[in-house]
Formats: structure tokens, sequence, C-alpha cells
């Protein structure tokens, strides 16, 4: 169970830094990908289609791939049970009451001694 853990991490970081340079390839309309390697049409360097279907496709299965690992991770880690943190076991002794001298000096407005 801890390799397939690993094993999705991994496919998850992966993934991750795949969308980073898909996007960061991805130039603003109007620019074209063959502009960023020394001129060209942007045609030729990704086949007839262009370099915006190819970049676009690819960080949508990067993206379907991240999300996918995501959700594993948590399937798999919601299963168990932890027994660590605050609200381990239920409180058991009941809160201390004020004093009802206190309570009149809070309810005058007067709440130093004199």
């Amino acid at each position: 169970m801890e390799l397939l853990k690993t094993l999705i991490w991994v496919v998850n970081l992966i993934s991750a830094v795949t969308i980073i340079v898909l996007v960061l390839m991805q130039h603003g309309k109007g620019a074209d990908m063959g502009a960023a390697f020394g001129g060209g049409s942007s045609g030729s360097l990704f086949g007839a289609s262009g370099s915006s279907n190819f970049l676009s496709r690819s960080t949508a299965i990067a993206a379907v791939v991240f999300f996918a690992t995501c959700l594993s991770l948590v399937y798999m880690s919601g299963a168990k049970r932890s027994d660590l943190g605050v609200m381990n076991e239920a409180v058991t002794q009941p809160a201390s009451q004020v004093p009802g001298d206190a309570a009149k000096q809070n309810k005058s407005g007067s709440s130093i001694p004199e």
C-alpha cells in the first residue's frame, strides 16, 4: 500500500511540474510558438494544427492526471483513522461554574474589586 502511495506521489509531482512547464510555454493571443525559437511559422514547429492545440491538449491531459492523483491520495489517506489530534477523546470534565458574587459584579459593570 505504501509503495502505491509513493508511486502516486511521484506521478502527482511529475504532472504538477508538467503543468507548470506547459503553461509557461504557452503564449498569449497573437504570439506564436515559432517566435520563441528564432522565427518561422508556428505551423511548422508542432505540425499543421499549430502549437495552441498541442499545448492546450497536453495541459488538459496533465491537469486530469494531476487531479486524479490528488483525489486518489485523499481517498487513500482518508481510509485510516488517525489517533492524533486535539479532539481524540471526549471531554469528561465539565466546565467550572462562575461564583455568584462575580456574576453580580459583572452585571453592575464593576469587575475590579475596591
